[in-house]
């Protein structure tokens, strides 16, 4: 089999995450922290763009890393328009509408398919994109909200959550079209999400602020507490909190897990309660979508950053686990399911798609 290379560039909320593969091999990968304090000193995502892009730079130095010839670039997907599960082509289109937040997703991950395409601008190869956070496969009852016109968006994260479930079917010895699963993403941002028959048909808007608090998201309120706190603050101070200044962020000035989990482990009194309190929440979600399923549910899959914390995952087997057998896979397949989309890709195993321009869904047709 031909030896293809390949680039993969994921933003997320608290870092950035690089990888080089050849063929299904990994060869290089790194994973650099950003400080809130330091992202908080842009004033949009879109305005971290050089500051991610030295990520890069640094990397390719420190590893004597040459991208001339490279098959392919692939960047984490973001906010473009919803659209349906599948492998893209980065185009200008699809990198205007992600930065314009056109899916209602204003998250870090809007920057990999903007790095990718300067990348891909210079060392060549094709451009991708592979299941970005607003991936819709939400069933209708999931839409509707208490007022008229205003309809939920799927926005999680939908690339590891996917990966996770693929995984754990094999595992079950079946395919992912034949579970029913509770897939848990838990780290900077917290996506719980309900899977029939390979379906994501429900889950929180991770990326609106819905569901648990996180590292980085103020999580769901009600609306008068939201009304009350948030009427003498601007747009942009709106949408971080939302993103990445909430959470643990706004009550500790980090969102560093690491650092406040230790607070945890010294017996600091208000970092404990804050802690579990978010995974109290987290599990409160879980039976949301236990409910959701009907009851019917093989599996809940546990995966993402936090699950490296044995409290996490100890609370949520005693909360969850009379729901169904509970599975953890720490960390995260999002570099793993990117490379591998690139190359079916690369070898014709799978088309590449073309980004439409608009949403997936668009409203009821009566």
């Amino acid at each position: 089999m031909k030896k293809y290379r390949i680039f993969v560039i994921n933003p997320g909320s608290t870092s950035t995450k690089l990888s080089l593969h050849e063929n299904d091999e990994c060869l290089f990968s790194t994973d650099v922290f950003h400080y809130s304090s330091i992202l908080k000193t842009f004033p949009t995502i879109n305005d971290q763009l050089e500051y991610r892009m030295q990520v890069v730079t640094d990397f390719l130095k420190e590893n004597n890393i040459d991208l001339n010839g490279i098959d392919a670039i692939v960047g984490r997907g973001g906010g473009c328009y919803p659209i349906v599960s599948g492998i893209y082509e980065v185009t200008d289109k699809l990198v205007e509408d992600t930065k314009l937040a056109r899916g209602g997703l204003y998250h870090s991950s809007m920057l990999g398919v903007q790095m990718a395409q300067l990348l891909q601008k210079k060392y060549g190869g094709l451009c991708l994109m592979m299941d970005p956070p607003i991936v819709d496969e939400l069933q209708d009852l999931a839409r509707i909200t208490g007022v008229k016109g205003i309809y939920r968006k799927a926005i999680c994260h939908a690339l590891n959550l996917k990966a996770a479930a693929r995984k754990h079917a094999r595992k079950l010895g079946k395919k992912y079209e034949e579970c029913n699963l509770i897939v848990c993403h838990i780290d900077g941002g917290i996506s719980i999400t309900a899977h029939k028959n390979g379906r994501m048909i429900d889950g929180n808007d991770a990326g609106g602020g819905e569901g648990p608090f996180t590292p980085t998201r103020m999580g769901t309120m009600a609306v008068t507490d939201v009304n009350n706190y948030l009427r003498d603050k601007s747009y942009e101070e709106i949408r971080s909190l939302c993103s990445q200044t909430g959470g643990l962020s706004s009550h500790f000035g980090t969102s560093n897990s690491d650092t406040i989990h230790e607070m945890v482990e010294k017996g600091d009194s208000e970092a404990t309660r804050v802690w579990n309190a978010m995974i109290y929440q987290t599990a409160k979600y879980i039976g949301n979508m236990a409910v959701v399923l009907e009851g019917k549910v093989d599996s809940i899959v546990l995966t993402g950053g936090l699950c490296r914390f044995a409290d996490v995952i100890g609370t949520i087997e005693k909360m969850c686990g009379w729901i169904a057998p509970i599975a953890v896979y720490p960390g995260e397949f999002e570099h793993e399911a990117m490379a591998d989309g690139a190359l079916r890709v690369l070898t014709g195993e799978t088309e590449v798609l073309q980004y439409p321009g608009r949403p997936v869904w668009d409203g009821f047709d009566d």
